[in-house]
């Protein structure tokens, strides 16, 4: 097993042969190198600067990004449509070079908060949507691994060996590092909850109302719940015990100016590759139970359950009902299966359908989000009534965050079980869907159940 001088070296030798090899002279666009790694890293060390990864253990998959090659953020109603015509345009003139023939490809991060509102968002330091390309990225699936060096053109060859030769510098070493271990428990208080337990009922009781009205179907309240702990909240270890806790789930970091979005999701917005297209629809939530006859009670009580099945349908009709202007041959299954986590268990239902010609991932997402997972049903008249309804603004909370190839197939994840992470404090967030017959302390203590994904983790970090 070689050190981590020894692989900075090698990767040094292939950088300045790759870099030889580039088209640089062009005056518009990307290019991007690849370098194999001799092993799929250990750590992704937590460096100044923009970062992010996404990390999914039982896929054996993980992305990660440094610095900015290149970015392009957006707010208001038509943000997604003006981040498309961006990554349009980039996508003709994205040059890519793998001379270890790695059979990766270069990336880049999009995603965008629940509304594009330009009001001030809890977590201001993301913009309200963002096309994203960093300059160093980690790409790793299936024992492969890669970095990917990208950089606007025109640029030079020795600007470009200086500056990657840097970056790598910065970034080699602490890919091997041995994984850190998680801390002792730690007590985290709890400073403010948005809304407390009354305010929740007060809120689930006017959902009711508009619901037995008839102007809503379903509609998703969300909490949001502060805590401070006894030390600063190490990110790194927050991640590693949510890839433990989780390993079924999407882990994500989002870092820009000091302080990390965190969330650890199950929930797929959109697949694509090609134009072949798969879509999560999960609604429906029980919790565990240690002793195995009472949690298989309980996932068989879920699956027979006509308030679960209900809100669990809307959610597949009205995805259904997204996807039908942009593509083919929808497929539903008969019935929902169950997605079993560590804390929770939801009625699950997988669906494919084959997009239309020129359909991307932009405007996928800008047709199936929000869903009624996370929002209602009617979309927009939920919409509206939460924005009104809600005590505060969720920002990214269940917006929507993933990665794209350069031809913009990608994949998107809801961004649930979130925490917003600066210093010693973290910001939760978790909801839950109200249909008719809902009863506000059984929801509370869904709430309290998706909650405690975040709270466990954050104990151990």
């Amino acid at each position: 097993m070689r050190a981590p001088l020894q692989v900075l070296d090698q990767l040094k030798a292939a950088l300045t042969e790759g870099v030889a090899a580039l088209p640089l002279d062009q005056d518009q666009g990307l290019v991007s190198l690849l370098l194999a790694l001799p092993r799929v890293p250990t750590s992704l060390p937590q460096l100044a600067g923009p970062h992010f990864q996404f990390r999914h253990v039982h896929r054996d998959e993980l992305r990660a990004g440094y610095g900015c090659a290149a970015e392009w953020s957006a707010e208001g109603p038509d943000r997604l449509q003006r981040l498309a015509a961006a990554g349009r345009a980039l996508r003709p003139h994205w040059d890519r070079a793998d001379p270890d023939e790695t059979g990766l490809d270069a990336f880049a991060m999009f995603g965008f908060a629940a509304t594009g509102d330009a009001a001030p968002m809890i977590e201001d330091h993301l913009p309200n949507a963002l096309f994203w390309v960093p300059e160093v990225g980690v790409r790793a699936c299936q024992g492969e691994a890669a970095l990917v060096l990208s950089a606007p053109r025109p640029t030079t060859a020795e600007r470009l060996l200086q500056r990657w030769s840097e970056a790598l510098e910065r970034l080699v070493p602490g890919l091997y590092r041995p994984v850190d271990g998680p801390l002792t428990a730690a007590h985290l208080r709890r400073d403010f909850a948005e809304p407390d337990q009354a305010g929740w009922a007060e809120l689930v009781d006017q959902a009711l109302h508009e619901i037995n009205y008839g102007s809503l179907q379903k509609v998703v309240l969300s909490r949001r719940l502060d805590v401070a702990g006894t030390r600063g909240f190490d990110v790194d270890r927050l991640l590693g015990a949510l890839s433990c806790l989780f390993p079924s789930c999407q882990v994500v970091q989002l870092r820009r100016n000091g302080s990390s979005f965190v969330a650890a999701t199950p929930e797929r917005l959109l697949s694509q590759q090609g134009r072949e297209i798969e879509v999560d629809a999960i609604a429906g939530t029980a919790g565990r139970d240690a002793d195995s006859a009472a949690d298989t009670a309980l996932g068989l009580a879920l699956r027979a359950s006509d308030k679960n099945l209900r809100e669990h349908q809307f959610v597949i009709d009205a995805i259904c009902e997204a996807l039908e202007p942009c593509s083919t041959d929808i497929e539903t299954p008969a019935e929902p299966q169950l997605m079993q986590l560590s804390n929770a268990q939801h009625l699950w239902s997988p669906i494919r359908a084959y997009a239309d010609e020129a359909v991307d991932v932009f405007q996928l997402a800008e047709q199936l989000h929000p869903t009624p997972a996370t929002n209602g049903q009617p979309r927009h008249t939920a919409r509206g009534w939460l924005q009104h309804g809600e005590p505060f603004d969720r920002g990214w909370y269940t917006g929507a965050a993933g990665t794209l190839d350069p031809d913009l197939s990608g994949e998107l994840w809801v961004l649930l079980r979130c925490a917003r992470i600066c210093g010693h404090r973290a910001e939760l967030y978790a909801g839950a869907g109200i249909v008719k017959g809902s009863d506000p302390a059984t929801e509370w203590d869904e709430t309290e159940a998706k909650l405690g994904a975040m709270l466990s983790a954050l104990q151990f970090a």
